[in-house]
This record gives structure tokens, sequence and C-alpha cells, in this order.
């Protein structure tokens, strides 16, 4: 009997439980060449914002030890021409498609997004990019969990589509603003988001990005994001979607027995555009070796340490 791939998030019904994270695959499209994109699981969006923006000022990447730091400042063309040009590529794919949005300034700017997608049909799910570090802010609103209840709570009002939360770890407890997200009607959390972090070039005693401060991704932030991964799943009862540092089959199938319904793959892109097929084949020889017939049956099942 042939493994059971298939999961379910809120409303979606994806073929497998793998994603490719926002941020790391532009639209799709600029990966079109490198492997038939059907075969994904769905696909999360760079994020979207109302007003186009350029993003940070270079250099707004360098790498680090088994990782990378990025400032990019959610560059995109705004709500508008992302309809205009992106979604017709975007429709002919015939999977499901997850948009990833934040606001600039102010949270209303996520309920004028959220009725723009709303009406269109071909979009299967929305994500809440309430975590993003790149935005010169003080405080994200994942970082408070009434501010991410009240946020969720309103835009859960504004449509029937699945709901996404994406999560900062950022924070003191993690599990705390996933349940408050929960509470809030959100169909599912995404975690982690990038940890926030510097580097220097010692030589000319500059920072190495120019914003100073960026995101850090990559297999760096693994054991954090298992960790948290493994603590919300023992909070909340709504789907974890996990990434943080997946690079092959072993450290996505870490993200499922810590708990996570699906994952996304995110800096692994980079180095190699096939990865996610790799995943996908990976996981199905993995059951199949294992005898297992649904992801259900290692998802969240931990073992504790034998004497």
């Amino acid at each position: 009997m042939k493994p059971n791939l298939s999961v379910k998030i809120g409303k979606l019904d994806l073929k497998n439980p793998v994603m490719v994270a926002s941020g790391t695959f532009g639209y799709a499209e600029e990966f079109k060449d490198f492997f038939d994109l059907k075969k994904l699981g769905a696909i999360v969006t760079k994020t979207i914002t109302i007003r186009a923006r350029h993003g940070n000022l270079p250099p707004r990447t360098c790498e680090t030890p088994a990782g990378m730091l990025n400032s990019i400042g959610l560059e995109n063309p705004g709500i508008d021409k992302f309809i205009e040009e992106k979604i017709p590529f975007l429709k002919k794919l015939g999977i499901p498609v997850i948009v990833s949005i934040a606001a600039e300034e102010d949270p209303e700017e996520f309920a004028i997004l959220v009725k723009q997608l709303d009406k269109i049909s071909e979009i299967s799910a929305i994500e809440l990019n309430i975590s993003c570090p790149n935005l010169q802010k003080n405080k994200l609103i994942s970082q408070d969990a009434q501010s991410t209840f009240a946020l969720v709570s309103a835009v859960r009002q504004l449509t029937e589509k699945t709901l996404i939360t994406k999560l900062s770890p950022n924070v003191t407890s993690i599990s705390e603003i996933a349940l408050a997200a929960q509470n809030a009607g959100s169909d599912a959390v995404a975690l982690i988001n990038t940890l926030t972090g510097m580097s220097i070039d010692v030589h000319k005693r500059i920072p190495k990005i120019a914003s100073w401060v960026g995101g850090l991704s990559g297999p760096a932030i693994r054991p954090v994001a298992i960790k948290m991964v493994w603590e919300t799943y023992n909070k909340i009862k709504i789907p974890i979607i996990g990434m943080g540092g997946i690079m092959d089959i072993e450290s996505a199938l870490e993200f499922f027995i810590a708990g996570s319904t699906a994952i996304s793959v995110g800096t692994a892109n980079f180095i190699n555009p096939r990865i996610s097929l790799e995943i996908i084949s990976g996981l199905k020889a993995y059951m199949e070796d294992n005898d297992i017939q649904n992801l259900s049956n290692i998802t969240g099942k931990l073992k504790a340490c034998k004497d």
C-alpha cells in the first residue's frame, strides 16, 4: 500500500505537505524552468503590501556560519500590480496558492489587503506575516499576544479563506502567541520566521548589511525552530507549518516528529532549487521503509529517551 502524503490545513487539501517559504521562491515563475511546480504541496508567495516597496538599501544579504542574514525589507510591486502581473501565472499552476501579506505602518492595512484577495478564487489561503523583522519597527504584532489576537480576529471576519499566521521566534513564549492566534480564528500557524542577527566586517569595522540588523535563516536556526514547534504543538490544536533551516529529508522529518503538519522550505531553495522535490521523494521513501501509512502516524510522535 502506497503511503498517503496528503494533509489538511483549514480548508486546504494538500497532496503532500511540502511548501516553499515566502520570500525564498519569488512568485513561483522564477523557478518554473527548474522543475514541475505542480508537484509541490503549495506555494507561498513573496510578501505583498498595499503600496510597492523598493526594500532596504544594499547590501541586503550576507553569509554567516551555517546560515545567512537578510534584510530585504519586503521589496514587492504592491497589491494592484501583484494581482495584475503575478496572479495570471499562479492561476495556471493548479496547486494551492498562499499569498503572504504584511502591513507597513497601520495594522488596518491587513484588512484592506484581505478584502482584495478574498475576491480571487484561485487564492487558496492567506498568510498573515506579522513577524517580519526587517521593517525597522520597535515591536512586531507577533511579539504581543493581545495584538496578535486583535489582528487575527479582525481579519477572520473578512474572509472564509484559510488563514495562516506566521510567528516570530523573537519572543519569550511563542506558544502563548500561537494560542492567541488560534483563539482568534487562525486555521494554522507558521513557525518560525527568522531570528534577528548581526554580522560585522572586522577589517572595515562596519556591519555586513546596510540595515545593520537582519533576519538569520538556514540550518543555524533549526534547533531553535524544532524546539518552538515542539512546545507549540503541545499547547494548540490547529496545524503547525514548520520551517527554519530545512535542508534535506532528515531535517524535514525532525519538524514532523516535533509536531508539524506541513513544512515550508526556505533558504535551501537558494542552494538547490529542486530541494523541495527531493524532500517529497525522501518523505515517501521514509514512510515506505518504515511501513507508515499516513503522516499523522509520525506527526508529534516524539519519544522519550530510554535509559
